[in-house]
């Protein structure tokens, strides 16, 4: 097949889910344009801070891109291309993009905050404080595993590291520019998102290879995982128009961009997907041994299909800056749809640069997945760099360098997001008054958002730093948290709207599947995990496992009660 007509189809279907699909899901939620939001009623000018709807959707789009709907189709590719593709577009919409745009609506429509505390509303302060403790956990996991690949994209190509400094301190610039000198937004991007794109260049120029130093690979590694680290901190704890909305802002800049190079380079190579379309219900893949489609290629697509994490972006720094109800669906069903394009674009990109499975298998099992995505779309743009004069050489190294640009950019959004949002679950999950009494001085300073914050980056140090080989086995345990992650907010969901008259089955159905296949893929970790002795994996998944399994106990054994607040 080729993959510019499975690129063509997948928008198309894309399309149809915002125009239909959403539009239902809007009548179904009973979306209110007049009803102010919390952006509005709640503005303290750090969290809660009214964003304009196209900044809005550029923090949102970043923060829940990631490098997700890249890693997770380049490495369940192993099992098809079809196989890919099916569940790409048909998890996006109707379980993906539903989910985000869902819990975006909730988290709205409760005063802003997280979607821990909507569990709290259905299933009681028991059931928020598990749900807080597995988001916190998944949020950690988050931290750490897109730390350990954006250390190692420094690592192995010193121009991005570069690159990436440069756009951190511009991003600060546009926001005072725009929140302090009140710049509009138009000049304000005129004049920075061409600079964004000459840091490529500047990169190129001026690597930042601590090679040079004296310091040897690991140390290297070393280095830039506590670097980005200690920025998270930072960058988590200042006010979001400081740093979080203009860095976002500009990222999406980065990911059109990345799109739309992404989309002319298969456009213009035509490329025939040259490996298996269905391998069968169990294949060889980046592990080197056989792994099940039933769970497997469920939960390593992770973001592209479904991601929990979205549910807590969307309800932990979105629904802050909202500004009109009429914005959920653009800025959260549309988000996920374009992270969908983005997932079938790394999928073409991986499946059409190889003329056999045994060839693909080969490259995944030799190079990272941000590696292999950037170099296989680089590769379908030469014929068009040759076309319009650019040297074959030279345009393949730029465009490369931006694909790997792009990809670090987001995961650095990830990552302090995630930061951020691991501290707004530990606030909640030690804060506050208990039973109406004031906070003890010892909770007080547990949920000072500088510990709370320390505590994330301290855990997240540990798991990438300890362990280093054990590390890079987190994307499994992180991919299977997060569709878990997914299922549990629908769960919520899904209670919410049977005691507000709303039908159960736009969100029951994909809860249903997504607890399966997620808790499927638990499992078969932790029985892997005790079998070859990784006793660190074991206690993880079975820590995970336990709090899901009480989450939904607390679910069988809630009884309706509305909120008053539908």
């Amino acid at each position: 097949m080729n993959g510019a007509l499975l690129l063509g189809i997948a928008a198309a279907a894309f399309a149809c889910g915002y125009f239909v699909y959403a539009r239902y899901l809007e009548r179904v939620l009973r979306i209110d344009p007049s009803r102010p939001t919390p952006a509005h009623t709640r503005r303290d000018g750090v969290d809660f801070v009214p964003a304009h709807p196209t900044v809005l959707f550029g923090h949102h789009f970043a923060a829940i891109a990631g490098a997700g709907p890249i890693v997770g189709p380049v490495l369940a590719a192993e099992f098809g291309w079809a196989s890919v593709a099916l569940w790409i577009i048909l998890g996006c919409i109707f379980i993906g993009a539903a989910h985000d745009m869902i819990a975006l609506f909730l988290s709205v429509r409760h005063g802003g905050e997280s979607i821990g505390s909507v569990i709290g509303v259905v299933l009681g302060k028991p059931g928020k404080t598990l749900f807080l403790l597995f988001s916190w956990s998944a949020l950690v996991l988050v931290v750490s595993e897109f730390t350990r690949q954006i250390a190692g994209t420094f690592l192995a190509d010193p121009a991005i590291a570069t690159a990436s400094i440069l756009f951190i301190a511009e991003a600060v610039v546009f926001g005072i520019c725009v929140y302090r000198f009140r710049m509009p937004v138009l000049w304000a991007s005129l004049l920075f998102v061409p600079l964004m794109f000459a840091f490529v260049w500047v990169g190129n120029v001026y690597p930042l290879d601590l090679a040079r130093f004296g310091l040897d690979a690991a140390t290297i590694s070393v280095v830039w995982t506590l670097a980005i680290l200690v920025y998270c901190f930072f960058a988590s704890t200042c006010p979001v128009w400081i740093l979080l909305q203009p860095r976002d802002y500009l990222n999406a800049y980065l990911l059109y961009a990345m799109m739309a190079l992404g989309f002319a380079g298969v456009f213009f190579a035509h490329p025939v997907l040259g490996t298996d379309a269905f391998t069968g219900f169990s294949a060889v893949g980046r592990s080197g041994a056989a792994d099940m489609l039933f769970p497997f290629l469920f939960v390593t697509v992770a973001c592209g299909a479904c991601s929990g994490f979205h549910a807590l972006v969307a309800s932990g720094t979105s629904a802050k800056q909202l500004g009109n109800e009429k914005s959920i669906r653009p800025v959260a069903y549309a988000g996920m749809l374009l992270e969908g394009v983005l997932a079938i674009i790394a999928l073409v990109g991986v499946a059409g640069s190889f003329t056999s499975q045994a060839d693909y298998v080969k490259a995944v099992q030799t190079m990272e997945p941000v590696q292999l995505f950037a170099s296989t779309i680089a590769g379908f743009l030469t014929g068009l760099f040759g076309a319009v004069g650019i040297p074959e050489a030279t345009g393949t190294r730029l465009a490369e360098s931006f694909m790997l640009l792009s990809v670090s950019a987001f995961l650095m959004t990830s990552v302090d997001a995630g930061t951020r949002l691991a501290r707004f679950s530990w606030q909640e999950l030690v804060g506050g008054a208990q039973d109406g009494k004031t906070p003890s001085p010892a909770r007080r300073a547990a949920s000072n958002m500088y510990f709370g914050t320390f505590l994330v980056i301290a855990v997240a140090a540990a798991l990438l730093l300890a362990n280093p080989a054990a590390a890079k086995q987190l994307w499994t345990i992180f991919a299977s948290a997060n569709q878990l992650l997914a299922a549990l907010t629908l769960l919520a969901a899904t209670l919410w709207f049977v005691k507000n008259g709303r039908p159960g089955w736009i969100t029951g159905m994909p809860m249903v599947f997504m607890m399966a296949v997620s808790s499927w893929a638990l499992s078969a970790i932790f029985v892997k995990s005790v079998s070859s002795g990784d006793w660190t994996r074991t206690a993880a998944t079975a820590f995970l496992l336990v709090l899901a399994v009480m989450l939904v106990v607390f679910a069988v054994r809630s009884r309706p009660r509305g909120d008053g607040r539908a």
